[in-house]
Protein backbone atom coordinates (compact mmCIF):
# COMPACT_ATOMS: atom_id res chain seq x y z
CA UNK A 1 0.00 0.00 0.00
CA UNK A 2 2.89 2.36 0.95
CA UNK A 3 4.46 1.97 -2.38
CA UNK A 4 1.66 2.60 -4.91
CA UNK A 5 1.07 6.15 -2.74
CA UNK A 6 5.20 6.52 -3.08
CA UNK A 7 5.00 5.86 -7.02
CA UNK A 8 1.52 8.08 -7.16
CA UNK A 9 3.21 10.53 -5.42
CA UNK A 10 6.61 10.98 -7.87
CA UNK A 11 4.01 10.32 -10.54
CA UNK A 12 2.39 13.87 -9.54
CA UNK A 13 5.60 15.72 -8.98
CA UNK A 14 7.75 14.66 -12.47
CA UNK A 15 4.10 15.49 -14.15
CA UNK A 16 4.12 18.97 -12.62
CA UNK A 17 7.72 19.55 -13.06
CA UNK A 18 7.88 18.59 -16.73
CA UNK A 19 4.38 19.57 -18.04
CA UNK A 20 4.48 22.79 -20.38
CA UNK A 21 2.52 25.93 -20.24
CA UNK A 22 2.33 27.10 -23.97
CA UNK A 23 2.75 31.12 -23.75
CA UNK A 24 2.26 33.17 -26.91
CA UNK A 25 4.32 36.16 -27.35
CA UNK A 26 3.70 39.71 -29.03
CA UNK A 27 7.48 40.33 -30.68
CA UNK A 28 6.35 38.65 -33.81
CA UNK A 29 5.53 35.38 -33.45
CA UNK A 30 7.82 33.90 -30.44
CA UNK A 31 6.28 30.94 -28.60
CA UNK A 32 7.34 29.99 -25.30
CA UNK A 33 6.92 26.13 -23.28
CA UNK A 34 7.88 27.10 -19.52
CA UNK A 35 8.01 24.15 -17.22
CA UNK A 36 9.33 24.09 -13.80
CA UNK A 37 12.14 22.63 -14.64
CA UNK A 38 12.99 23.90 -18.36
CA UNK A 39 11.94 26.63 -20.84
CA UNK A 40 12.02 26.19 -25.00
CA UNK A 41 11.03 29.41 -26.76
CA UNK A 42 10.85 29.56 -30.46
CA UNK A 43 12.31 32.46 -31.32
CA UNK A 44 10.82 34.36 -34.59
CA UNK A 45 11.09 38.27 -33.67
CA UNK A 46 10.89 41.54 -35.58
CA UNK A 47 13.68 43.52 -36.01
CA UNK A 48 13.94 47.48 -36.66
CA UNK A 49 15.27 48.88 -39.67
CA UNK A 50 18.63 50.32 -38.31
CA UNK A 51 19.26 46.62 -37.05
CA UNK A 52 18.67 45.51 -40.42
CA UNK A 53 20.71 47.99 -41.87
CA UNK A 54 23.45 48.12 -39.74
CA UNK A 55 24.34 44.47 -39.31
CA UNK A 56 22.97 43.90 -43.31
CA UNK A 57 20.37 41.40 -42.63
CA UNK A 58 18.64 39.83 -45.44
CA UNK A 59 15.25 39.33 -43.01
CA UNK A 60 13.18 41.38 -41.02
CA UNK A 61 12.99 38.97 -38.47
CA UNK A 62 15.21 36.58 -36.17
CA UNK A 63 14.29 33.44 -35.67
CA UNK A 64 15.58 30.00 -34.32
CA UNK A 65 15.52 27.96 -30.90
CA UNK A 66 16.57 28.49 -27.46
CA UNK A 67 16.28 26.53 -24.72
CA UNK A 68 17.04 26.79 -21.01
CA UNK A 69 17.27 23.83 -18.53
CA UNK A 70 17.38 24.99 -14.67
CA UNK A 71 17.96 28.43 -15.90
CA UNK A 72 21.25 28.20 -18.03
CA UNK A 73 21.04 27.84 -21.64
CA UNK A 74 22.30 24.86 -22.93
CA UNK A 75 21.46 25.76 -26.60
CA UNK A 76 21.03 28.98 -28.59
CA UNK A 77 20.63 29.32 -32.33
CA UNK A 78 18.96 32.40 -33.09
CA UNK A 79 20.66 34.25 -35.64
Amino acid sequence: MKKKIIITLLVIILLVLLFPIRNQLKDGGTVEYKALVYKISKVKRLISTEEIEQDGKIKEYDQGIIIEILGFEVYNNVK
